[in-house]
């Protein structure tokens, strides 16, 4: 069987999956942040918990490493998560495989105008995917792009214990949440085409989809720099900074240019995408966040990223 994640109590699937002799496949999901010390910390730590609870309570790291020694196979989506997997927790390399994130073509051939007519958002907005939570951190860049006068579109369901963050997070101006749309949807795919940038601000991503799926769309990217991801030679679509904290500059310097037009024919045959001016957006939304530096205005290919899946 297949288990998504290390984290979050998945231990216990992995733990059941053993004892009834069945093979586990762990997609780890594990930040590529540690490292021999603080794993060494780590351990120094749980062993301390655990003498003074007699063992009653396990720590998250504990967990992880449980479901992470358990798992028949791990999949790590980067060699530096890989080398984490190694370092932090101690699991022998031999068991872990290197399967990066694909990207499905139908990311490439997105039209915006099917989210246009269905949600009838106008003009330009940032986007972000994903679980609506305080480590994904959609509340803080809301507060940002809400200084910005940037409508902000959020695709993604919170989880129970996360309700009241997602009350706070509708409650900003210029928030719109659409709730959770599936991965295959052609609608999912528009939404990244149409927006004018995709953010990502949260505490910590691996290798994130949503980063990729966006920049086969043709959309620039703003996202944390706490990530695993390097695309050698991206600068110009993808910038890398601290989003979400630094609320209260000047509008007038953070307002994002218009989005140029782009020819989908073109990218279905494989020729360039323009971000032009929608890539000097992401610069300055990078600048108003606490980034630095403007992408240089050039051409993506669709046959150039490693990760795409079609023909």
């Amino acid at each position: 069987m297949h288990v998504f994640a290390a984290i979050n109590g998945n231990h216990r699937i992995v733990e059941a999956a053993v004892e009834l002799k069945v093979p586990v496949v762990l997609s780890a999901l594990v930040s590529p942040g540690w490292n021999r010390s603080n794993g060494t910390r780590a351990r120094v730590a749980d062993r301390v918990l655990g003498n003074l609870i007699a063992w009653d309570v396990q720590t998250s790291y504990a967990q992880t490493r449980q479901a992470l020694h358990l798992a028949s196979l791990v999949v790590a989506l980067c060699e530096s998560e890989k080398q984490a997997i190694r370092n932090a927790f101690l699991i022998n390399p031999a068991k872990v495989r290197v399967l990066p994130n694909g990207i499905s073509p139908h990311f490439f051939e997105a039209d915006p105008a099917l989210f246009r007519a269905r949600t009838e958002v106008k003009g330009q907005f940032a986007l972000m995917v994903g679980a609506v939570s305080p480590y994904k951190n959609q509340l803080g860049m809301a507060q940002t792009l809400s200084e910005m006068a940037l409508p902000f579109v959020v695709i993604g369901e919170a989880q129970e214990r996360d309700t009241d963050y997602l009350r706070r997070l509708r409650a900003v101006p210029g928030v719109i949440c659409l709730g959770s749309l599936r991965q295959q949807e052609r609608m999912l795919a528009s939404a990244f085409a149409a927006a004018t940038v995709f953010v990502l601000p949260s505490q910590g991503e691996v290798v994130p989809s949503t980063v990729l799926e966006a920049l086969a769309a043709g959309t620039p990217v703003v996202m944390t720099e706490a990530s695993a991801l390097h695309l050698p030679n991206s600068e110009f679509a993808l910038r890398q900074g601290a989003l979400g904290r630094q609320p209260g500059a000047e509008r007038r310097a953070a307002r994002p240019a218009r989005g140029a037009a782009r020819t989908r024919a073109g990218a279905r045959a494989g020729a360039p995408v323009h971000l032009g001016q929608r890539g000097a957006a992401a610069g300055r939304l990078l600048r108003r966040c606490g980034g630095a530096g403007a992408p240089r205005q050039r051409r993506l290919r669709r046959s150039s990223s490693p990760w795409y899946t079609g023909a």
